[in-house]
């Protein structure tokens, strides 16, 4: 696995990639599928705690999609930073990394991960899946939760807000300022929620398919300012769009920390497994180590209120 101490420094020497957000989906949030909320945190579906089970003896093939191999599913194309050169199997990445760091605790090596394309907006429809767990920046919410189940959060994400230079958009010092702007976020993300919800802007926002149509439309002047997680906003800040900036960055009205988890099939008795994981992961270090490695130190970015 290559080794970086820092995303921002690192992106300027990667190819030009298109696309950078949680999320590459269908039209719409699925009719089937719990409408995406605005509030982290969920029940997980866990009835043991994490921390009192061993993750290396957890997992039997009764648990899994198929026995002897954990299947993990994400969208394609899989973006920076969370992914590498649009491969979830070179280790690369945070979402990547993190993955492979959850088999190795399950008990799994390298060649026994299973990779499947997973549209971001049917992942959380309800009925059954085709894989074992989901990474793929899916925000834990009450609403997703009816329908599937979450992981313990894996990683603490604020939305942020993405303008060109000089305009409109980056002139903005609060939410109410980009009340009074053109929106734009990628359909069925948390983004989009957050428009909706919070800012509730004075223009509908625009919705558009994946987020290389929302940042081509910044581009084009369709839109003032386009709304992603904030490590995708990096990215898309430091490497996709020239002259772009980050005008700042927020959290849900609630106040809560919106969390990103894996998910899994409603009922899924791997739950308790990946958690145990995940709290083993955070307990001696390797889960911020592989934020450290990954992701972009998000100190600085003004706080928009």
């Amino acid at each position: 696995m290559l080794r970086r101490s820092a995303v921002v420094p690192a992106l300027a020497s990667l190819p030009l990639l298109l696309g950078a957000v949680a999320c590459a989906p269908a039209d719409e949030e699925p009719t089937t599928a719990a409408d995406a909320g605005s509030d982290a945190g969920s029940d997980t579906g866990s009835e043991e705690p994490a921390a009192e089970v061993d993750p290396a003896t957890c997992v039997t093939d009764d648990m899994l999609e198929e026995p002897g191999t954990l299947t993990v599913g994400t969208d394609s194309p899989a973006y920076e930073p969370w992914f590498a050169d649009n491969d979830p199997t070179n280790g690369e990445g945070y979402e990547s990394a993190v993955a492979y760091a959850v088999a190795e605790r399950l008990g799994f090596s390298e060649d026994e991960v299973e990779w499947v394309r997973v549209p971001f907006n049917t992942s959380y429809a309800p009925g059954a899946k085709d894989f074992d767990f989901d990474i793929n920046q899916i925000s834990i919410t009450p609403k997703r939760a009816e329908v599937v189940d979450f992981s313990q959060g894996y990683y603490q994400a604020a939305q942020a807000v993405v303008a060109l230079e000089g305009t409109a958009g980056a002139e903005a010092t609060s939410l109410e300022d980009l009340a009074g702007l053109r929106l734009g976020a990628q359909t069925g993300t948390t983004s989009l929620t957050a428009i909706r919800d919070i800012i509730d802007p004075e223009v509908e926002p625009a919705v558009f398919e994946d987020t290389n149509a929302a940042k081509q439309a910044l581009a084009n002047d369709q839109v003032d300012a386009v709304l992603a997680d904030l490590p995708t906003a990096f990215y898309i800040s430091a490497v996709e769009i020239p002259g772009s900036t980050i005008v700042g960055q927020f959290q849900p009205e609630t106040g809560e920390q919106e969390e990103f988890g894996m998910l899994l099939e409603k009922g899924s008795e791997l739950v308790t497994c990946v958690d145990a994981a995940l709290t083993a992961m955070e307990a001696d270090g390797e889960l911020a180590d592989i934020e450290q490695e990954w992701l972009s130190d998000v100190v600085g970015v003004p706080e928009l209120q």
